[in-house]
């Protein structure tokens, strides 16, 4: 897609060369920092999910069982327990974001735009000098 004279393409959104920057350390710590926050986040919730699936596949009884008050069981404790768990890991995750996520992102972008743009002055040909006139007249 060739760019206008204003370098930006037609559909007004900057090109860039995803391969320098996912190479560059600022993308990197980005990913490994999220990953250390959504892979263990990731197991516990579903471990929690698959625990109250075999606890009501195979521990009716304790499923059944009232817990504090009449009709309430650990079955709708632990059910309820599920959303309870949604919420209090998303409400992790826009905390993290904004306080860690976030910073990194914009630092990984600053750096992926001071490539590009350096990248583009030197690969740029300086233009040709056009003469200045020195007043002189040319003999003919």
């Amino acid at each position: 897609m060739s760019a206008p004279e204003g370098g930006l393409p037609a559909d007004g959104r900057p090109q860039y060369d995803w391969e320098t920057i996912e190479r560059s350390p600022e993308f990197r710590e980005l990913v490994s920092r999220k990953r250390a926050f959504i892979v263990p986040g990731t197991i516990f919730f579903l471990a929690w999910y698959l625990g109250f699936i075999v606890l009501a596949g195979y521990a009716p009884d304790f499923m059944g069982s009232e817990f504090l008050v009449d009709g309430l069981t650990v079955g709708y404790v632990l059910a309820l327990s599920q959303f309870l768990m949604t919420f209090v890991l998303g409400w992790m995750y826009l905390r993290k974001a904004d306080r860690v996520f976030d910073p990194l992102a914009e630092r990984a972008v600053a750096s992926a735009e001071g490539r590009e743009h350096a990248a583009a002055e030197t690969a740029a040909p300086e233009p040709a000098r056009q003469p200045q006139p020195s007043g002189r007249v040319l003999p003919q």
